[in-house]
């Protein structure tokens, strides 16, 4: 550090209380969060300004050692609930407001000096940045293993795509224990009934296999971000979840970064919205290209299902439930009557029957490729919306 910057700080250094308080005057005038004062106290914000600024100007001054360190400003706001992005913009603009006191304060003849040792001294203020940053992670995950709600508080901002969490997702990951994991999947499982677990004990079952996991329970799903590992890939993954499901489950692609998870959640909601409704079991994004496709657009299902099946949904319970079953059976026996019939347990004639019943209330010849082909997929739409 040279002479003239050693000698201003040292100088300013009795001023700190006083520029303490205009420090944190600056603050709240730029980010609203301080502004209010309801999360951090005026009071608190000037006093921990006025350590900051000690903490710079001693540090430019020559006193590697100075009595107090900001880093407990960064535990104190993590346990505060006050995001990293806005504590760490708080530092940034302490770090500026003593960068322009230096500036103007400065000798005119040392002003020059002080420019080409701006280097130096912002390098202070990153060091500053990265004690505060390690003191907030270490309380933030602290906190994340004691409190469950913070937990679901740090996973719901992966998977909603918070913009804090999204612009110090490295940070985020590092709370909640992920690791520097390659390979990620999102798994959105339905609850059986609101606030329950469609996967009770999920986390605690893959801790057991050693990969590492987060998840949040909310009214109508349970989900979770899962970092996978050599020896566990995505099929170990949906083998145990088939396990412990208890209700509709849907599993993303892998993706290789965590800014890529809210993707990741959509794909899963998407996964799990195409199972048949009421089945405990789990579907894999893009196993299934057109039921994702179906499940994606629930509306134009709808729209599609009225087009072709309106006058089969109009008939009694019992009569629609015959015309679906043996409808899914022709179709799976590639037309088969014969093959349809065996899977029924019925005459090959009663098949007949029925599907030219089915092509008279519908106005469809089945021995049209394209008419088939919108039957079933028709009835797909039935299947996923839960109208058979």
């Amino acid at each position: 550090m040279s002479p003239e910057v050693r000698k201003l700080s040292a100088r300013l250094l009795p001023e700190a209380a006083q520029l303490g308080a205009a420090m944190a005057e600056r603050i709240r005038s730029e980010i609203p969060v301080y502004e209010a004062g309801e999360v951090v106290s005026h009071d608190e914000l000037t006093a921990s300004c006025t350590v900051n600024a000690r903490y710079i100007l001693g540090n430019l001054a020559g006193d590697v050692a100075p009595a107090e360190t900001p880093t407990e400003t960064g535990t104190t706001r993590a346990e505060q609930g006050v995001p990293y992005a806005v504590v760490l913009q708080a530092f940034r603009v302490g770090s500026r407001f003593i960068w322009e006191v230096l500036v103007e304060r400065a000798d005119p003849e040392d002003r020059d000096r002080l420019l080409l040792a701006a280097a130096d001294i912002w390098a202070v203020s990153d060091q500053l940045a990265a004690d505060v940053t390690d003191a907030y992670r270490r309380a933030m995950a602290d906190r994340a293993r004691r409190d469950g709600q913070m937990r679901s508080v740090l996973v719901g901002s992966l998977l909603d795509g918070d913009a804090d969490a999204t612009a110090y997702v490295g940070e985020t990951a590092g709370m909640l224990d992920l690791g520097q994991a390659t390979d990620y999947v999102v798994v959105s499982a339905e609850s059986p009934a609101p606030g329950s677990e469609g996967l009770p004990d999920v986390e605690r079952a893959l801790r057991a296999r050693n990969v590492r996991s987060a998840w949040r329970l909310g009214h109508d799903h349970q989900e979770g971000v899962v970092a996978l590992r050599l020896g566990f890939g995505a099929d170990h993954l949906v083998e145990l979840l088939t396990g412990l499901a208890r209700a509709r489950v849907g599993v993303s692609t892998v993706v290789g970064r965590l800014d890529e998870i809210q993707e990741a959640r959509r794909q899963a909601r998407v996964a799990c919205a195409a199972v048949s409704p009421g089945e405990s079991a789990v579907g894999r994004f893009g196993s299934d290209p057109l039921a994702v496709l179906l499940a994606s657009s629930p509306e134009q299902a709808r729209t599609l299902v009225d087009a072709v099946l309106a006058p089969v949904l109009a008939l009694p319970e019992e009569d629609r439930t015959i015309v679906f079953e043996t409808a899914r059976a022709w179709l799976a026996a590639g037309g088969s009557t014969s093959t349809a019939a065996q899977a029924l347990h019925v005459h090959r004639n009663t098949v007949r029957y029925r599907i030219r019943r089915l092509e008279e209330v519908t106005g469809r010849d089945l021995a049209r490729p394209v008419d088939a082909a919108e039957l079933y997929v028709a009835l797909e739409c039935v299947r996923i919306l839960g109208l058979g």
